[in-house]
């Protein structure tokens, strides 16, 4: 019952919250550079024509009566249609959302056991090894993704030809029609996330390791693979499942840069299409969508770690 009331009670919060990041949104598009009329009219339509546009898309209405609008619409599960091709905004999210999490799921099984092999190896070890992978972890968390992405195209490109520049994927196929096509965008996004996980795991380790709980596992002999798996990882798991539902935070961010970078056909490259093209419905819908699936990752992350929480408190 205290899980549920817990589920409960963060699902209202994140309900409350995911409102609130909407009107924000909202307001956001109010003052993306540009103007919606000029996208769809053209910049030598006559003020007139502009007038006619600019009723057609509702943007004569003040902009309070226009958000109630769309948040009782979009309660319902209509997002809008697009000014640009009066495409509905639910089916780009049906269409594009899952090779977005197709390419956020193949970096988190590339990203989460490597990151915790490092972030046991350094918390454990310390010494030389802790401080060349933790500053080699920070450089590379300071690198943009954009940077990443560019010397691996050099690299994997153009100098070896391995690997194509951009994701091309047929008409009407998915990425898993060309897998060749998922690999430099993962690899950009693994290099960002276990950047970033990895320090967050290494801390973990580092705290659990220095605990009186540790330290009388050693006394009695336990060490090496052992004392990591036995004692370190179960109590080191809340942390360090916050700590992958950060990474998962990040690449959210690092997705939308990356597909634009490759021309990856996921919900990030259709945002900045929208932002471009003024397209304040599918910004709208499109960023809101984002900040849901966000916010569903945070909360499985936190149930996850109340139940591992609860585990461990009831196996000592």
């Amino acid at each position: 019952m205290k899980l549920l009331a817990f589920v409960g009670r963060r699902l209202a919060g994140a309900a409350v919250l995911l409102v609130v990041l909407s009107a924000v949104i909202f307001a956001a598009t109010a003052v993306l550079p540009g103007d919606a009329v000029s996208a769809v009219a053209g910049v030598e339509a006559s003020e007139a024509q502009r007038a006619e546009v600019r009723a057609e898309l509702g943007l004569d209405r003040p902009a309070a009566e226009r958000y109630a609008d769309w948040l009782t619409n979009a309660v319902q599960g209509d997002l809008g249609r697009g000014f640009v091709g009066e495409r509905p905004v639910t089916e780009v999210l049906s269409s594009r959302l899952p090779n977005s999490l197709l390419l956020a799921g193949l970096t988190l099984a590339v990203t989460a056991p490597l990151a915790t092999l490092l972030g046991l190896w350094t918390g454990l070890r310390g010494g030389a090894a802790d401080r060349f992978v933790s500053t080699a972890a920070q450089i590379l968390a300071a690198i943009p993704e954009f940077v990443i992405a560019a010397l691996l195209v050099a690299v994997l490109a153009v100098w070896l030809g391995v690997l194509p520049r951009v994701s091309v994927i047929p008409l009407g196929g998915t990425p898993l029609d060309v897998p060749h096509a998922l690999i430099l965008p993962v690899l950009t996004l693994s290099a960002v996330g276990l950047a970033v996980a990895t320090r967050l795991l290494r801390v973990s380790v580092a705290d659990v390791a220095a605990s009186p709980y540790c330290e009388a596992a050693r006394l009695n002999g336990v060490r090496g693979v052992r004392l990591a798996v036995r004692h370190i990882l179960p109590n080191a798991a809340g942390p360090a499942l916050q700590a992958l539902t950060l990474t998962t935070g990040a690449l959210v961010g690092s997705a939308v840069v990356v597909e634009n970078v490759f021309d990856y056909p996921g919900i990030g490259r259709e945002l900045q299409l929208a932002v471009a093209a003024r397209d304040i419905p599918m910004v709208q819908g499109i960023a809101t969508a984002l900040a849901g699936v966000m916010l569903v990752v945070l909360l499985a992350g936190d149930v996850c770690a109340r139940l591992l929480g609860a585990r461990e408190g009831g196996g000592r």
